[in-house]
């Protein structure tokens, strides 16, 4: 945020006046258009979407990530592999459910609930956004659950394998939302902001000028992303982690949830959560203090993820 508070420490008679400075220099924001290319056949149009190629993408390298590593069962230990290496396609299906379903339904309960309840119908038309990440993962972990519980696998190991494989798709979904100039960051006047478009983009109080923001989605897509990935690469096939069942999912929820609260100082907040009483959009505060409703739902990711690799014990 530039110079807001490290804390969330927040005087809400004057906290507007910490979140904004006047812009000496912005970036530009690269032109490019949401849409790689449109098909027209007559009054149907068919779009593929930067976003959508990001969904693809990171579900077909999470994929190949989970084929490679049950292809070589000294990773796991003396129990070999959790799954043939066949399966992990089967399994594929029943997480881009989970991804969709959960992911759709934890934005509709976790940021808009009341817009929803007015508007059900809303709640079907996915292709106009609204995705959360928090839904998302617990639609995987449902997804994954009834899928091993079907063919009778691991749980625990299943999800060590899923985990070690997810960074990269976060990555390129972060990487989408900086093309598509969405979830951008606070207003700033840090050297490397930029100059986001539309007016809600622009809409900042007591910023002369231009208003230049963090680009937030980029800080994610290298921390809970690029950092992560590599931190879980690592573990996974140098340093043996696979032979602990449950330590890769904690690794994974413990890095998610630090790398997406730091973050949070610097994104712009969810519209519905910002008012001139609570202009940092905290989701809960008291005593002049407070949280995003990303922090919160974060705060459970990493003690239970801390709490996992606790648990995991050394082969």
């Amino acid at each position: 945020m530039g110079r807001v508070a490290a804390a969330h420490k927040v005087d809400f008679v004057a906290a507007s006046a910490h979140q904004t400075a006047m812009t000496i220099f912005a970036l530009p924001f690269p032109e490019i258009a949401p849409e790689i290319f449109t098909i027209e056949l007559g009054d149907f149009a068919f779009s593929l979407r930067w976003y959508a190629l990001a969904y693809i993408a990171g579900l077909v390298i999470a994929w190949r990530i989970v084929v490679g590593l049950v292809k070589r069962p000294a990773l796991w230990g003396a129990d070999g592999a959790p799954m043939t290496k066949e399966q992990p396609e089967d399994l594929l299906t029943w997480i881009i459910l989970g991804v969709v379903l959960g992911g759709r339904l934890g934005y509709v309960i976790f940021y808009s609930p009341g817009y929803y309840l007015s508007n059900p119908a809303e709640i079907l038309k996915v292709w106009e956004g609204g995705m959360s990440f928090h839904g998302g993962f617990l639609g995987v972990v449902a997804a994954g659950l009834l899928y091993c519980w079907k063919h009778k696998l691991s749980a625990m190991r299943v999800g060590d394998a899923v985990a070690v494989s997810a960074p990269i798709g976060l990555m390129l979904g972060r990487i989408a939302n900086f093309i598509n100039a969405e979830l951008w960051g606070r207003p700033t006047d840090v050297p490397w902001a930029f100059a986001f478009p539309g007016q809600a983009a622009q809409d900042c109080p007591d910023v002369v000028g231009i208003c230049a923001r963090h680009p937030s989605q980029l800080y994610e897509a290298g921390l809970e992303g690029l950092v992560l990935a590599v931190v879980m690469l690592w573990l996974a096939y140098r340093r043996g982690w696979l032979m602990r069942p449950g330590a890769m999912i904690g690794v994974f929820l413990t890095g998610y949830g630090l790398a997406r609260g730091f973050v949070e100082f610097f994104r712009q907040p969810d519209a519905q959560f910002v008012s001139d009483g609570n202009p940092l959009g905290l989701a809960w505060h008291i005593g002049g203090y407070g949280l995003t409703m990303g922090q919160l739902l974060s705060i459970p990711m990493i003690l239970l993820g801390v709490a996992l690799i606790a648990r995991a014990k050394r082969p």
